[in-house]
């Protein structure tokens, strides 16, 4: 009975992950910040555009890991 409960928290978590990502996608095009920080690489040439956000990255990485970190201590 210990599998089931177990396999429940995993869907659980994956659904609010889910659900987390939709919902920073809706918003993020709110946000007028995110994606334009210094440090974000961003090259535009005559036929060709590139762009990196590396800055946005290591933020959005720093707070995911926090985020994590918190729900998993016990």
């Amino acid at each position: 009975m210990s599998d089931f409960s177990n396999l429940g928290k995993i869907l659980l978590i994956a659904g609010l992950a889910v659900a987390g990502v939709g919902l920073i996608i809706l918003l993020g095009g709110k946000i007028p910040w995110l994606g334009k920080l210094p440090g974000d690489i961003f090259y535009r040439g005559e036929k060709f555009t590139f762009y990196f956000p590396l800055t946005t990255s290591i933020i959005a990485s720093i707070v995911l890991t926090l985020i994590i970190w918190l729900i998993t201590r016990r």
